[in-house]
């Protein structure tokens, strides 16, 4: 889905930074967007880490001389099994990868974006970052985390230039599994399998739209819009049936 929305950018005639610890993704990106690769460029970037994201912004300005925006969608899942069979080291890489890779981004560019006539902040959460998903609970958390850091910002931010959006996807056809790590073909096809899923193409154009109407947050697929209000009307009995259907999938 990140490399989606940077195309989608440089449709649009934005110039785009994309950033990944994944040297070879990047340089795919970069064939990808053809003729509008001269508005694109790349830097390898350890988001866990803070000096490396400080240097990114170092490396941003240098090139560019401003950015106006952010996009924070680097996320990983955790294997599928209960939280008693995960090991700590599992626990803390979920937790720095999707929380603490977006923290750092926040508040190393949130004083430059401050500077700018408009900025803009958007936070990818998910889906399970606020309906608990058996099997999922770790990275669960680490999205229910983003989703209120997002919400904090904006209210901090609401009488400043930088708007702030949090963004929740459902199932959405990305490498997220692979990436992760766990390139299973019965977890991919067990996701793929339970609901519709929707392409990382339209995801990009909804997240993008919702960033130029400055909207609060995005849902993003039918069954994110759909749990959202389930869980808000029922959260009980929402979350037993996201277990039901999920049970299968844990390997204890």
């Amino acid at each position: 889905m990140g490399r989606e929305l940077v195309l989608h950018l440089l449709s649009k005639g934005a110039k785009v930074i994309a950033i990944d610890i994944n040297e070879a993704a990047l340089q795919e990106t970069v064939t990808l967007a053809g003729s509008k690769k001269e508005s694109l460029s790349t830097f390898i970037v350890d988001i866990t880490n803070k000096d490396s994201v400080e240097e990114l912004l170092k490396n941003a300005l240098d090139k560019h001389g401003s950015v106006d925006g952010i996009i924070n969608n680097a996320g990983i899942i955790q294997p599928f099994v209960k939280v008693a069979d995960l090991s700590y080291e599992v626990i803390e890489r979920v937790m720095n990868v999707n929380f603490y890779g977006t923290l750092y981004m926040v508040k190393t560019f949130l004083p430059h974006l401050l500077t700018r006539p408009e900025a803009h902040i958007i936070n990818i959460a998910s889906m399970g970052g606020f309906l608990p998903v058996p099997g999922q609970t770790i990275y669960g958390s680490s999205k229910a985390a983003v989703k209120l850091f997002t919400e904090g910002l904006h209210s901090e931010l609401e009488n400043t230039n930088v708007k702030v959006m949090v963004v929740f996807p459902g199932a959405i056809n990305t490498n997220i599994t692979k990436n992760s790590g766990l390139d299973s073909p019965r977890q991919a096809n067990a996701e793929k399998g339970a609901v519709k899923i929707l392409s990382p193409t339209k995801a990009a154009q909804m997240i993008i739209k919702g960033m130029e109407n400055n909207l609060y947050r995005v849902l993003v697929g039918n069954d994110a819009k759909i749990m959202d209000i389930f869980y808000r009307l029922n959260p009980r009995s929402a979350a037993k049936m996201i277990a039901g259907k999920m049970k299968g999938l844990l390997s204890k």
